[in-house]
């Protein structure tokens, strides 16, 4: 599939998280992210599959590589293991540090009004996505 009929990955909102994100995806510390299986549902789109293939975004809305799928989990998120909180890229050393900056990001106003509920929130049960990825660079 061409580069351009690729669908686009955007890594949390715009701005300083989104370019932190994309930093360490661009220097290979990055090679897992974790999204909500409610948000796919809400937006009534399929999980990621093993060989689905994104371009990756930065906050200017410009290309800076291609991402591909080459693991996907869904656990709940008392179940997310250290391997994957370490694979994020975000510099977590524990299970419990990068749950508490996800939730702080799950419990943001600007994910609370992309999912349509002012007090969205997570528990132990909530089922989360756990995706693995390998980056290439564009070829354009």
């Amino acid at each position: 599939m061409p580069e351009t009929d690729l669908p686009v990955s955007e890594y949390a909102f715009p701005g300083p998280l989104r370019d932190q994100l994309v930093g360490a995806i661009l220097s290979g510390e990055k090679t897992s992210t974790t999204s909500l299986v409610v948000g796919y549902e809400r937006e009534g789109e399929p999980l990621p599959a093993v060989g689905d293939r994104a371009i990756v975004i930065d906050s200017a809305g410009e290309s800076v590589c291609i991402e591909e799928i080459t693991e996907v989990r869904v656990v709940r998120l008392a179940d997310v293991d250290l391997d994957h909180a370490v694979a994020e890229g975000e510099g977590f050393t524990t299970v419990a540090d990068w749950r508490a900056g996800h939730e702080e990001f799950w419990r943001s106003p600007e994910f609370r009004e992309e999912m349509g509920n002012a007090s969205f929130t997570v528990d132990d049960d909530t089922q989360t996505v756990l995706v693995r990825f390998r980056t290439e660079p564009l070829t354009s």
